[in-house]
């Protein structure tokens, strides 16, 4: 059986200070009135059922997630203690699928990323799992092809025709310079390396037992114990101590075969504010507003975001990042807005934890 995994277990500190530890970006209504977790659940429900469809986060936003995705069967959400980063969420993820399903085959997917349009993200992971059940002994990834030469994303260089538009996986690269990225978008065989991956549970363990033997046999232990009432003691006893450590670091870049199958989408990680530009239409001043009550003079290519009915009013002004929530405000400008993440650690270390 087909099953879908979305990763929401994402902090998204660029985004303060809408996104705070007990709210990340992903529950965030930033796009068309919706959370971006939303969007990745409709993504996946166009061509999937809600029963086959699941979310591993950090257990904290579990009830948050329940309500913004009521289609989904609660025994579908899973609950980290803490993040021990993607690794881990993702064998902990297989383990209890293979678990309840022992053929199961599994995609994993991105909570925080616009991918657009529907059917060609539906056609390439269609594909991604037809590859993952033909070639019973290999991860497959999806990789979107480059718009533009990016130094913030991994690429993934492609290597002999498998099928049409699956390619096996010659190397990957994590955020190249300027330079390089340029060539790789020239060249035509690098891809954006897109976080998705499609595989068997069982391929997927049997690599973490290889690479990361402590990890398998913890989330394989956590998983016997799932659907019973000594869960959250095995949770707590043994998922912090796992290391913390990225599934392609981990198993992707060590893994004997994998395949990479072509994205050809539209594909935007909304990381930081000045990546609602992209994604928002701007107003004749150039404004980016995300907010119900505004009012401008003389302002230009602004960025303004705001939740609830505080007026956020500016003149005068260009280019800058303005965010309001009901206990802190953000005013940066647009080219400082990378930066947020020394904000959000000085804040903290003169306000404590109270604004994190």
């Amino acid at each position: 059986m087909h099953h879908a995994v979305i990763m929401a277990g994402g902090a998204g500190t660029r985004l303060w200070p809408l996104s705070r530890t007990a709210r990340p970006k992903q529950l965030l209504k930033l796009i068309g009135g919706e959370s971006l977790l939303r969007k990745a659940y409709r993504r996946l429900a166009a061509f999937l059922p809600p029963q086959s469809i699941h979310v591993i986060t950090n257990r904290m936003h579990l009830e948050l997630i329940a309500a913004d995705l009521p289609e989904v069967p609660a025994e579908n959400l899973f609950g980290e203690p803490q993040g021990r980063d993607t690794a881990n969420a993702v064998g902990l993820a297989a383990a209890i699928l293979r678990q309840r399903d022992p053929e199961a085959v599994m995609g994993v997917f991105t909570a925080d990323h616009v991918i657009e349009p529907q059917d060609r993200f539906t056609a390439a992971v269609r594909t991604a799992y037809g590859m993952a059940e033909q070639h019973a002994d290999a991860l497959v990834t999806m990789g979107i092809r480059p718009a533009r030469p990016e130094t913030g994303y991994g690429y993934v260089e492609r290597g002999d025709r498998i099928d049409e538009g699956v390619f096996a996986v010659q190397r990957f690269t994590e955020k190249p310079e300027q330079a390089v990225a340029e060539q790789y978008v020239a060249g035509g065989d690098y891809y954006w390396n897109s976080g998705m991956f499609t595989w068997r549970a069982d391929t997927i363990l049997a690599q973490l037992k290889q690479h990361l033997p402590a990890s398998h046999d913890g989330v394989c232990e956590i998983a016997a114990a799932w659907d019973t009432p000594d869960r959250e003691a095995c949770l707590e006893r043994i998922y912090p101590g796992l290391e913390k450590i990225s599934v392609d670091f981990a198993v992707m870049e060590r893994a004997p075969r994998v395949l990479v199958v072509e994205m050809d989408c539209r594909w935007l990680d909304v990381g930081s504010w000045t990546a609602l530009e992209a994604v928002v239409d701007a107003d004749a001043e150039g404004n980016v507003v995300v907010a119900d009550r505004t009012a401008s003079v003389d302002a230009r290519g602004n960025i303004v975001v705001g939740e609830d009915d505080h007026l956020i009013a500016t003149l005068g002004v260009e280019d800058l990042v303005i965010v309001h929530s009901p206990d802190a405000t953000l005013v940066c400008r647009k080219d400082d807005a990378q930066a947020i993440k020394k904000l959000v650690a000085a804040v903290q270390e003169r306000h404590g934890e109270q604004y994190r």
